[in-house]
């Protein structure tokens, strides 16, 4: 009944949407290769790097720590790294993170009080860059200021 051989076969394969967790007080040395989502509440001495083509997602919560350098498409950061991060897609730090090492990212959403060490450095694709225009007079502009 518990250890049926159809309830093997039945099983799907893991898949992108599967959801690693490191919880808080483990410890791991060595680097992570992952593909799915890693949760991360403990700490991680080493480098957090996502299979290639895949679509990972790194999410480092407030009590979560990497020393190391993270290489991924996607992550929330809202606890602690020490070490370079390259996010090819979209990076959020949130208000409790602490970052010390340069960042290459895509997008970034940084959030009020997140504290970063390093260089930023944009990863644009092929999108053209919008340029804000020069307001067409002083006057017009004192009008905004003074409806706002």
């Amino acid at each position: 009944m518990f250890n049926s051989s159809n309830s093997r076969k039945n099983r799907q394969p893991s898949g992108p949407a599967d959801t690693s967790l490191i919880a808080r007080g483990t410890t791991i040395r060595g680097d992570i290769r992952f593909t799915g989502t890693l949760h991360l509440d403990g700490q991680v001495e080493g480098a957090v790097l996502a299979d290639a083509g895949s679509n990972a997602i790194l999410t480092v919560s407030e009590v979560g720590r990497v020393v190391g350098d993270i290489r991924v498409p996607h992550a929330v950061i809202d606890g602690s790294v020490v070490g370079n991060i390259h996010v090819t897609d979209r990076l959020e730090l949130a208000a409790q993170a602490r970052i010390q090492g340069d960042i290459s990212y895509a997008v970034l959403e940084m959030a009020a009080g997140a504290q970063v060490n390093g260089k930023f450095s944009h990863q644009g694709g092929t999108e053209a860059q919008r340029q804000l225009g020069a307001p067409e007079d002083e006057a017009s502009v004192g009008a905004l200021a003074a409806e706002a």
